[in-house]
């Protein structure tokens, strides 16, 4: 504590004032001749033996009495031929790597004069340099870009493209052999538009893959009227590879239909033995080697839900099996539109037995919990057909629930269907399915727009 206290003026030893050279006594304070402060004076430094700095010592930090007792020298200003001394900053020095590799210089600054030295300590990047005391940035060089792979810079003629890199050839497993991007899936978003009527299916925007199917076919009955078929199909997510489950189905039911109908069979009954054969179809993907569900008994059958229809000029049949929905939309807005399906759901079960009220009911967490659907492990299987015979023109609506869960009601499905839907089926399912994406697109989403009638000019083989 006694070093932080105020100290008297220390006296001089100087034998004459610095002032007016008036002889002085020892232990004067002042010049009694001019009245000059002698403590102002510095004490003449006692003789020390002077050091050289050695590597050690020069990296060692000085404390602060020892920073006060070295003599600093002073950098010369001029060179020893009289010019002025040249004044580099570290950031001129070129520096070099850890193999003393002179680096590129940084772009922006001049190079450095021909015969500068080069120092990993006076400039560049280094690698080695102790935490503390450095800038927190330092200007790096941009990464050389990696060779291209000759296979990947000119593939062959014919081979599926990287979506990514736009180089690269893909694998068999949906992958880019350049720069392993993985490949949008085919079912991710697909459209198709036959003849008079359209299909689209999209993943949605929550689910990592599409697991809906679908199947739009027409052709021609016998007494050489056209026949529309539309199968729409949503896999069962808690099941086992439920996208297999509702592209088997909707390929079996589709094809049963279009082998039936040219044949005479009425086409309520060949929509219900439709609805066998996507049965069938689920059915056998789980048949597997001896013992495989008994090592994963926690494993469900694949399994989906169908929904379809066939229009002709004067009829119009549905079936369905599941919560999947058929809806009618007549083209004069003014009159009603219709629901033409009832859903194997809990929803629906507890709004036929009085319990609950529709908007009650759907509004339970266990309204989508579905009653009835295709697979192996299907309590009973009841495929449901009705046919209708509408007065007017209209437009039958086939979907999923990822598109009717933004748009339940009836009306509600008419007013998102654009008006012109007979005329430009595709451009009217693209809408619906926009409708569900714009709403969250929680779940996939899949719907056929067919017109009814069927129009003659759409007859044909399909």
């Amino acid at each position: 504590m006694m070093s932080q206290m105020p100290q008297p003026p220390r006296p001089t030893a100087l034998s004459r004032c610095p002032s007016c050279e008036e002889p002085l006594e020892s232990g004067d304070r002042f010049c009694g001749a001019c009245g000059y402060d002698l403590s102002a004076v510095p004490p003449r430094p006692g003789d020390s033996p002077t050091l050289t700095l050695s590597g050690a010592l020069a990296a060692a930090p000085l404390t602060p009495p020892e920073a006060a007792s070295v003599d600093w020298p002073l950098a010369p200003e001029t060179s020893s031929s009289g010019t002025p001394a040249p004044v580099h900053l570290a950031t001129d020095l070129q520096g070099t790597d850890s193999g003393e590799t002179p680096l590129p210089p940084v772009p922006g600054r001049p190079p450095a004069p021909t015969g500068s030295p080069v120092s990993p300590a006076t400039g560049g990047v280094r690698f080695d340099r102790s935490p503390g005391g450095e800038p927190d940035e330092y200007p790096l060089q941009a990464p050389a870009p990696a060779p291209r792979p000759a296979q990947a810079s000119t593939p062959p003629a014919g081979t599926k493209v990287c979506v990514a890199c736009r180089a690269g050839r893909v694998d068999t497993d949906g992958y880019c052999e350049n720069c392993g991007h993985a490949q949008p899936r085919e079912r991710d978003h697909m459209e198709d538009e036959v003849g008079p009527l359209a299909a689209v299916t999209d993943r949605g925007l929550r689910h990592h893959r599409n697991e809906d199917a679908y199947a739009i076919s027409h052709t021609t009955l016998p007494n050489r009227t056209p026949a529309l078929v539309a199968i729409v199909c949503d896999g069962v997510s808690s099941a086992t590879r439920p996208d297999e489950a509702s592209l088997a189905a909707s390929r079996a039911a589709g094809d049963s239909l279009m082998a039936a109908l040219p044949q005479g069979t009425h086409p309520q009954q060949a929509m219900h033995d439709a609805i066998l054969a996507a049965s069938h179809a689920v059915n056998a993907l789980a048949d597997g080697p001896a013992g495989a569900r008994e090592h994963a008994p926690h494993q469900n059958s694949p399994a989906c839900t169908l929904v379809g229809s066939v229009v002709t000029p004067t009829l119009l049949v549905v079936g369905w099996v599941g919560d999947s929905r058929a809806y009618w939309v007549p083209l004069d807005r003014s009159t009603a539109p219709a629901r033409l399906t009832e859903d194997d759901s809990w929803a629906a079960q507890m709004v036929a037995a009085g319990l609950m009220n529709e908007a009650e009911a759907y509004a339970d967490e266990r309204a989508h919990a579905i009653t009835g659907w295709l697979g192996a492990d299907a309590y009973e299987l009841e495929p449901h057909t009705a046919s209708f015979k509408p007065d007017r023109p209209g437009v039958v609506v086939v979907c999923t629930d990822g598109l009717w869960n933004y748009a339940e009601a009836a009306e509600e499905m008419a007013e998102v269907l654009p008006p012109d839907a007979a005329a430009r089926p595709l451009h009217a399912a693209r809408v619906l399915v926009g409708h569900a994406l714009d709403g969250g697109g929680h779940d996939n989403v899949t719907v056929a727009v067919v017109p009814f009638p069927a129009p003659s000019q759409g007859a044909g083989s399909a």
